[in-house]
């Protein structure tokens, strides 16, 4: 999720943990998969994508630890007690998961950036999990993509998101999916003795985005 360590904006987002932010409970855009072929296909498999439900939470909370990495998340590793992973700022509404045969295999969060009429033409992708059981199979690419288009049906014309620099795969990806490096915060994040930029990536939806 392209959120900072505060709510709604850098990749500190993510991951339920003792009591933490709800900000450090939904991983910034990673992806899990290994990297993309430029202009790959997402191959045909049995899981579809659909929009979250409150029923969602325990199983999403779950994936969500167990997705818990260095390379795309600021904080630290969750431990109990957990807090819930949908609250007033993070609503069902705001995701989108995939599923096969009821077992959710990843998720996508897709929000506007800020409440400003000004800013409401831009969606922001503020956080990206598959569960490791489902990597390699395109779930990453295809959660991409499904937020993409509904952005497109909410009438946005761009999408943002945000990304550790040192997270390859999950930059090869979205590069592979139209978005281009749009800003960098050098050494803003230091994690496991390392500086790491804090990289903004973006990408048109409509011929009227800039």
């Amino acid at each position: 999720m392209s959120e900072t360590p505060d709510e709604g904006t850098g990749p500190g987002a993510a991951g339920p943990g003792a009591p933490a932010p709800r900000s450090a409970r939904v991983p910034p855009p990673a992806d899990p998969e290994g990297g993309p072929r430029p202009g790959a296909a997402v191959r045909p498999a049995a899981f579809r994508v659909r929009p979250a439900r409150a029923s969602d939470e325990e199983p999403l909370a779950r994936l969500d630890r167990e997705a818990w990495s260095t390379l795309h998340a600021v904080y630290p590793r969750p431990l109990p007690p957990y807090p819930p992973f949908f609250d007033a700022a993070h609503r069902p509404a705001d995701f989108l998961v995939a599923e096969e045969d009821g077992r959710l295999l990843g998720y996508i969060r897709l929000v506007p950036p800020t409440p400003l009429p000004s800013n409401r033409h831009v969606r922001q992708i503020q956080g990206l999990a598959v569960a490791v059981r489902a990597r390699g199979r395109g779930v990453g690419r295809a959660l991409l993509r499904a937020a993409c288009a509904e952005a497109v049906r909410q009438g946005a014309h761009r999408v943002t998101l945000r990304v550790l620099g040192h997270n390859r795969p999950a930059r090869a990806l979205y590069e592979a999916e139209g978005f281009r490096v749009e800003g960098v915060l050098p050494g803003e994040f230091l994690i496991g003795g390392q500086y790491v930029d804090d990289v903004l990536m973006g990408r048109p939806l409509t011929a009227h985005a800039p």
